[in-house]
């Protein structure tokens, strides 16, 4: 996984290592709604887990390796979720599971995705997790649109960079969303929801 120190020892696959590694990131997760990524410290994350900091550093280099692994972890949910975007023979019903989808990863894990958003300019790991997930979206888009009848291609009225523009548009939409309440989700949902059906020209 993206983010693992790079000299663990392969002694960490073990199921022991794997609960604790688990422990260890889901405390970030805590620490990050507490107390935000710049005010959280390695020394918190151990404290809060029960282990020394030498211990922490066993499993990850620096707190911006932890939180990495965190952001890694939470876009594979992403990935998983998103294979099934796009799987609907019906536009109208892949465009209202993904938007229900998009709902409930901003509601279970809005924090770290504001955070891998914050920090994808200048952490190039988290990035590269975030523009990978950005492109497998984008592809999931660019089916429905294309199932829709709207043109494939690259030019700006055509399935692929239409695709860009929703998925970044849905993308920021979430972003102020989340950091409201979870009544805020479903608006934003709702709009970018109406937006794409018109994109898609699928409005009555």
């Amino acid at each position: 996984m993206a983010g693992h120190h790079p000299t663990r020892s392969r002694r960490t696959t073990e199921r022991k290592g794997d609960v604790r590694e688990r422990a260890i990131l889901d405390t970030c997760e805590a620490l990050l709604a507490e107390k935000g990524y710049d005010a959280m410290t390695v020394g918190d994350i151990a404290q809060d887990v029960g282990i020394t900091r030498g211990a922490l550093y066993f499993y990850f280099g620096s707190k911006q390796e932890v939180v990495t692994a965190l952001v890694a972890r939470t876009v594979e949910h992403l990935w998983e979720r998103s294979r099934a975007t796009a799987e609907a023979d019906d536009p109208r019903q892949a465009i209202a599971a993904a938007m229900r989808r998009t709902v409930e990863l901003w509601d279970e894990h809005g924090l770290v995705m504001r955070t891998a958003i914050d920090l994808s300019l200048t952490v190039p790991e988290i990035g590269e997790l975030w523009s990978r997930t950005a492109d497998l979206f984008i592809t999931a888009i660019t089916a429905v649109l294309e199932r829709a009848g709207i043109q494939a291609g690259t030019e700006p009225e055509q399935a692929s960079a239409m695709a860009r523009a929703l998925c970044w548009m849905i993308e920021r939409t979430f972003y102020h969303a989340s950091q409201e309440c979870g009544e805020n989700l479903q608006q934003a949902s709702a709009t970018c929801e109406h937006i794409w059906l018109i994109s898609a020209g699928l409005t009555t």
